[in-house]
């Protein structure tokens, strides 16, 4: 099979994928550039050798990665940004292969309308997606950052989320892209070809986030404190938590159900700080109303990175623990091996934090609550245990202190708003320098507090029984895709190695004609 591009040409479209993909995502979020980006990338990997394919994937990584992830080098500077970005772009790289292999194999198989135009675009999509389901999930329990379907949520169509989960509409993206791309390879002619693309755009376009159910309002009290909170922040001993407490002062005298605080704010373990603790009881008895407070604890020989409600009568506080410590951020994984490799580097990180095994989920009054810490909001499994609790709202608490100036505030506040379309659930996101917001069960923003400045609101935000099924789907998806990629292609590569056979012993024959 002839590649579609010849190889020259392949290299710098790749790169220019890879921007596009770049300018899809927050700051821009130019979101039809993601499907542009697609179809582009696939366009460059058709007709490849294995040597062909992971060269057009790493470009495209490489540069994909390099741009998206610039604020990895503002924590501990350019290694590990360099680190980082070459484990993704290598993964995508190897990933490029199998899709390579796909476009290949499949077109020796007997022609047919429904397998060139329906079977293998669906195909391209799975392994396309296969491939963000493994960046996501490993090493270190894996990033998943960048995925396809996060660039949607300045489009017309994140309400699909709601019913498929992210997962489902990375799928369908990456779908529609493969089929124009089978559009391309069949002929411009062809119209049939370009049927499974604009079916799947009517169905993005024509439905609805999936409904839940009105259940009042709730009341909270959010204090973005601007405090010095990165982890290299020149500051004194309690001046984190004074700022956070400055910045209160204007609601304590306002009714709220609940007040929050971003992550990190309360400075000092409060279970174990007696001073900490008391500004804390000020806090709470002053304003009437609980805090939902977060700080580095300490239970044994272990650290956590730990919100919990604070109340005037704390003897026995709810508490949930981050579930997904950032490697190289939070704690480093074999730091023996990694020692020998940059000992100066690795010795700046010096807290450890334990995974939590709590549930994500804490109760004011009547209302449950869903939590995520930080990065937490990324990983499926720690929204899916608040959404299976029903919650009424999620509390996203966060620190981007350590990224000031760069685009990592507002990539995560993309997975927020999906998060809140994906489950039909608002969500309170409070950063301790910004971006702050309150966003709707649709996504819409009720409130919002800008980078580097103080501010302290209160939102009535909406409360909401029942979940949309996006969040539940995710998980049933992920594996079936991984497992329907591999699948596919030991079958294609089984069938692929007995035609082989076939076709030899048939011009070893010369007496048996040769089959087309």
């Amino acid at each position: 099979m002839r590649p579609l591009i010849t190889l020259w040409l392949a290299v710098p479209l790749a790169a220019a994928a890879g921007l596009a993909m770049d300018l899809a995502s927050p700051e821009l979020s130019w979101w039809p550039l993601a499907f542009v980006s697609v179809i582009v990338a696939l366009a460059t990997t058709v007709g490849r050798s294995i040597g062909g394919a992971l060269l057009v994937g790493l470009v495209f990584g490489v540069t994909f990665y390099s741009l998206h992830l610039d604020w990895v080098g503002e924590f501990l500077g350019p290694v590990p940004r360099i680190a980082l970005v070459g484990l993704q772009s290598m993964i995508f790289g190897i990933g490029a292969i199998p899709i390579a292999l796909a476009y290949k194999w499949t077109s020796r198989l007997r022609r047919g309308a429904v397998l060139h135009v329906i079977v293998v675009p669906v195909l391209i999509g799975v392994l396309w997606v296969g491939r963000e389901i493994t960046l996501g999930s490993w090493p270190y329990g894996g990033f998943p950052w960048a995925r396809l379907g996060m660039t949607q949520v300045e489009g017309p169509f994140p309400e699909v989320a709601s019913w498929v989960g992210v997962t489902g509409l990375s799928l369908v993206i990456a779908t529609i892209s493969a089929s124009v791309v089978q559009w391309l390879r069949m002929g411009l002619r062809f119209l049939p070809a370009t049927a499974p693309a604009v079916l799947l755009l009517v169905g993005l376009t024509v439905i609805p986030q999936f409904p839940t159910t009105d259940a009042g309002a709730f009341r909270v009290g959010w204090v973005q404190g601007n405090g010095p909170s990165g982890y290299f922040d020149d500051r004194s001993p309690g001046e984190l938590l004074s700022a956070q407490v400055d910045a209160t002062e204007p609601l304590l005298d306002r009714k709220t159900d609940l007040l929050v605080w971003p992550e990190g704010s309360a400075e000092f373990d409060p279970f174990r700080d007696e001073r900490a603790g008391a500004v804390l009881d000020e806090i709470v008895t002053r304003s009437g109303s609980p805090l939902l407070g977060n700080a580095a604890t300490t239970r044994g020989a272990e650290t956590f990175n730990t919100s919990f409600v604070w109340t005037q009568d704390s003897l026995d506080p709810q508490i949930h623990d981050k579930v997904n410590p950032v490697p190289f951020g939070e704690y480093v994984p074999d730091r023996w091996f990694y020692e020998q490799l940059a000992p100066d580097l690795v010795g700046l990180i010096q807290r450890e934090y334990t995974p939590g095994t709590n549930a994500p989920v804490v109760t004011v009054g009547k209302t449950a609550i869903g939590l995520a810490i930080c990065f937490d909001v990324i990983f499926d499994g720690v929204i899916r245990a608040g959404a299976e609790r029903d919650v009424g709202l999620f509390v996203f608490q966060t620190n981007n202190a350590d990224f000031r100036g760069s685009d990592e505030n507002l990539q995560q506040l993309a997975f927020a708003r999906m998060r809140a379309i994906q489950t039909g659930k608002s969500v309170v996101n409070v950063s301790t320098v910004g971006t702050s917001q309150v966003i709707a069960p649709d996504g819409s923003i009720l409130a919002t507090a800008g980078v580097d400045e103080v501010a302290a609101e209160i939102t009535d935000v909406p409360l909401r029984t029942g979940t949309a099924p996006g969040i539940f789907v995710d998980q049933w998806t992920a594996p079936g895709i991984v497992i329907l990629g591999i699948g596919a292609i030991v079958g294609l590569a089984i069938h692929s190695r007995r035609r082989s056979t076939r076709l030899a012993h048939l011009y070893d024959d010369p007496t048996r004609k040769v089959e087309q």
